[in-house]
């Protein structure tokens, strides 16, 4: 099972960016996002799924998930400036660049969050809390960007998966897509996380006083 999920997400990152997302309809935001969506809430958790047999002998601290947390979260909001989405959009190279960085954050919080050592839970809470975290900013910035009543990036139409759309229309079906797709798979993270933690049995206690 970890190699398929390895081999399908290497193979979404694949169809990402070798597709027309970034390329053909690289003009367009809700092409961005959608490309944006697939490589941390899709591509990410399964690369870290197939990396999980040997991530679980690495030593991650248990702070690890709030930290990955708040990198994604500077990651995410830095690149959604207007002045760093019209790089990204004018530039391959920069293009590149935030790409790398979505993966790498990506990677960072989804690792940082499933890995579970066996017979300690402390990690699962902090792993719940920090796709919890996660799934709570994302949020927040695509229903900013769904309900904002002007085009933040760039004006006139584009296209995108064929269609033609205002600026403001591809805006808000890119905030509709973070809410879709980002925003629900980190909070279906966080839940399994906490339904793991309510299904683990205390600790029992052999010793005596």
């Amino acid at each position: 099972m970890r190699r398929t999920a390895l081999a399908v997400g290497l193979a979404l990152l694949g169809l990402i960016w070798g597709g027309p997302l970034i390329s053909t309809w690289r003009g367009s935001f809700a092409s961005h996002m959608l490309a944006h969506m697939g490589v941390v809430a899709l591509a990410a958790p399964l690369i870290a799924i197939g990396l999980s047999n040997y991530s679980r002998s690495w030593r991650i601290p248990g702070w690890a998930p709030i930290i990955a947390s708040l990198v994604e979260l500077a990651v995410v909001w830095a690149w959604h400036m207007p002045e760093m989405r019209l790089l990204a959009e004018t530039s391959t190279f920069v293009t590149a660049i935030e790409q790398a960085m979505f993966l790498v954050a990506g990677l960072l919080v989804w690792i940082a969050c499933l890995h579970q050592p066996p017979h300690d839970m402390r990690p699962a809470a902090a792993g719940a809390f920090g796709l919890l975290f996660t799934s709570i900013h994302m949020t927040l910035l695509g229903a900013l960007l769904s309900l904002s009543p002007r085009p933040l990036y760039g004006e006139g139409t584009v296209t995108c998966f064929g269609l033609e759309l205002s600026a403001n229309q591809d805006q808000a079906l890119g905030g509709v897509l973070m809410l879709l797709v980002g925003a629900v798979v980190y909070l279906a993270g966080a839940l399994w996380l906490f339904a793991r933690l309510l299904r683990e049995p205390p600790a029992i206690s052999t010793g005596h006083p």
